[in-house]
């Protein structure tokens, strides 16, 4: 088999495992009634590194959406009752978003329902990834050197 076709399909594959957890997990934030992107917003917020405060700056470039974006995501999940706005005590320009009861009740019943898909079917999605680890990588000079002839 053509190296260039199997490596095509070692990454069709990857992605194919990843869209269907995506999907999955779109489904399950819909059922719960909330957007997947709502969803990812309070994943991000209940799941930032320590030390990081959930202002709009840090969960836009975590969901790597333009400010913006992040406004408006932001104001439907508040809209919604799931996250509030606070004025941060140490800094009184920040403003930081923070999940209410219900959005933390909303949040834990997705993460268990994540944690079940993940469980199904991790094998098949770090089969996937494995292929791709354990394939033969083309040096990085080559590449740039085969696209050319």
């Amino acid at each position: 088999m053509d190296v260039s076709l199997a490596a095509y399909q070692r990454l069709a594959e990857f992605r194919h495992q990843i869209r269907q957890f995506l999907h999955v997990s779109e489904q399950a934030a819909r059922t719960n009634g909330i957007e997947p992107q709502q969803h990812q917003l309070m994943l991000a917020i209940k799941g930032l590194p320590e030390g990081a405060r959930p202002t709009v700056t840090t969960l836009a470039q975590r969901l790597c959406l333009k400010h913006h974006s992040a406004v408006e995501l932001v104001n439907r999940l508040v809209e919604r009752g799931a996250a509030v706005r606070r004025q941060s005590q140490e800094d009184r320009r920040e403003v930081l978003v923070e999940l209410t009861p219900l959005g933390e009740e909303i949040l834990d019943k997705l993460k268990d329902l994540h944690m079940q898909e993940l469980q199904t079917k991790s094998p098949e999605l770090c089969q996937a990834l494995q292929a791709i680890v354990d394939s033969p990588q083309p040096e990085i000079g080559k590449v740039g050197a085969a696209a050319t002839h």
